[in-house]
Formats: structure tokens, sequence, C-alpha cells
């Protein structure tokens, strides 16, 4: 097989005795249709914990600090539907990213008989991954913590405990949308609260004891503002990533760009879906991104 110059971090998938298909076996039988995809790593589920609690957390201080001890019932059903519709899509945002197949590449598919099948023409190139001992498309990079290569892979995220890649980017994306969003209006919600126990009686304005509440909304104003910064960063990279579709590993290792170049419209429509619509905004509407070519050679 001709093999061609390209980038150094390839070239340990060069070197001949990786790519000798006789030292792969064959790929496991698939799981029955259906199968979820967990990624069992402890630090990963940690943090995912971690994530639902510190929810949970803000839910409960906004819920029964602030708005159900309120007298304007008006004030707080308004914004008691809306801060739990917010938490409620991030969380099945969360969800969705975390148990949503990342675009993993085959495990063990680089045998002999597979290559063979493939019928490629002379000169043609294939990479194979020694970790995993797959067909390696194009734009795919290898995991460590998933122990797959994954398609289009901008990171592996161990809050979502999971590689953020082709299937899920969409609900990645949500998931720092809509906790950037909670996140401010728990903030801005503080705010008010603090101004109106200040001018009321500190008893009357909460059904705690008032350096209980003064504890409950601190902590709840140091989460707000801690992660309403990181996810709006998050959202901010992930957005730029998609409009100039480059992954985050392929930004870092400044590869050449090998691939046809779309409009930034075109690129939002690939990750979340032909035609606009609402369904952008939900973690329950999977994209259409259409059928594509598992396996892109570069010749």
């Amino acid at each position: 097989m001709m093999l061609i110059p390209t980038h150094h971090f390839r070239d340990i998938e060069r070197k001949p005795e990786y790519l000798q298909p006789e030292k792969c076996v064959p790929p496991p039988h698939p799981g029955p249709v259906g199968t979820m995809w967990f990624i069992r790593d402890g630090c990963g589920i940690a943090c995912a914990i971690v994530t639902w609690f510190l929810v949970l957390y803000a839910e409960f201080v906004v819920l029964f600090v602030m708005l159900i001890p309120s007298r304007d019932y008006v004030y707080s059903i308004i914004n008691g539907i809306v801060f739990n519709l917010l938490a409620f899509l991030a969380l099945a945002s969360h969800c969705r990213a975390m148990l949503t197949d990342p675009g993993a590449v085959p495990k063990g598919n680089a045998t002999k008989e597979f290559i063979e099948s493939l019928q490629l023409k002379p000169g043609q190139v294939v990479y194979k991954c020694p970790k995993c001992c797959s067909i390696k498309p194009d734009r795919a990079h290898h995991c460590s913590v998933c122990k797959r290569c994954i398609r289009k892979m901008d990171h592996h995220c161990p809050w979502v405990n999971n590689c953020v890649g082709e299937n899920n980017q969409k609900y990645f994306v949500l998931f720092t949308m809509y906790i950037a969003l909670i996140s401010l209006h728990a903030l801005i919600m503080v705010g008010f609260h603090f101004l109106h126990c200040f001018e009321e009686d500190w008893t009357k304005c909460s059904s705690f004891s008032p350096p209980t509440t003064v504890i409950l909304l601190i902590l709840l104003c140091f989460e707000g503002l801690l992660f309403l910064i990181f996810t709006s960063v998050m959202f901010g990279t992930q957005v730029h990533s998609i409009c100039t579709d480059e992954t985050g590993i392929e930004q870092l290792k400044k590869e050449e760009r090998r691939w046809a170049k779309k409009t930034k419209w075109m690129n939002m429509k690939a990750v979340f879906g032909h035609p606009f619509s609402l369904g952008w905004a939900s973690p329950f509407a999977t994209p259409d991104q259409g059928k594509a070519d598992p396996y892109q050679y570069v010749v």
C-alpha cells in the first residue's frame, strides 16, 4: 500500500507494524438494537453526578428559599415555570449528550477480510488505529477514556462522561446553553431577593433562619457565577467550532484542512439538523444529518 507524507501526529499509524491486519481480531458481535451508550469511567460518572447535584441544589434554593415563601404569586409562578423549564431542558440535554454514541468507529474492524472487502484502488491509503484496531476514517481521533476512535471528536468532557463528537455535539451545545441560562436566571433572582430582604424583615422573606438563608443564597450566587462564565465560554467555543467546521482537536493539532469548506449556515445545519426549526433547541429532537460515508480515505 503506497504511503504518502502527512502530519507528524499520524506517523505512528503508518508504521509497518501497525499496518498488519493479521494482528487484529474480528470485531465483536454487535449488541442488541437500542443498546444504551454509557462510558464506565469513575471520574466521568462522579462529575456527572456532581452536575446533577448542583442543578438540584439550585432548584432547591430557588423554590424553597426564594419563590415559595414569596407573597408575590405572579412573580413566583412565572419565574418558577421559566427556571424549571430551563433546568429540565438542561438535564435532558445532559442525558442525551452522555448516553448518545458520539460517533464511535466499529472496534476491531481492521481485519484482512474487511480491508479486502473495501476494494481499494491502487494508491489509496487507509489509516488503522493501533489502539482499538479499527479502520480510522478521516477526521476521527482515538479517545483514551472511551477507548474508541470517535468521528469528528472535539474533546472528551468528564462533565457529560462522554466524548463530544459527530452524533452528540448538538446535545452538548444545548447543555452548555441551558446551564448558562439557568445560572443567569438564578443570579438575577438572587439579586432581587437580597434587595427584597434588605427592605423587608429577614424573618419574613424566607422560611429558613436569616443566617441559613444568607449562606444558601451566597452558595447559589457563587455556583451561578462560576457556571455562567464556564458554560458561556464553552458555548461560544462550540458555536465557533461548528461555524468554522474545525474541531477542538483539529485546532489544537493545527491539522491541514482536507475536507470541503461549507458556509457557516450549512455547518450549523449539519450539527443541529435540516431544516431550521424549533427542534434545534430541543434535546429530544434527533438532528437529521443525512447519510454520510462512514469511511473517508485519504488518497
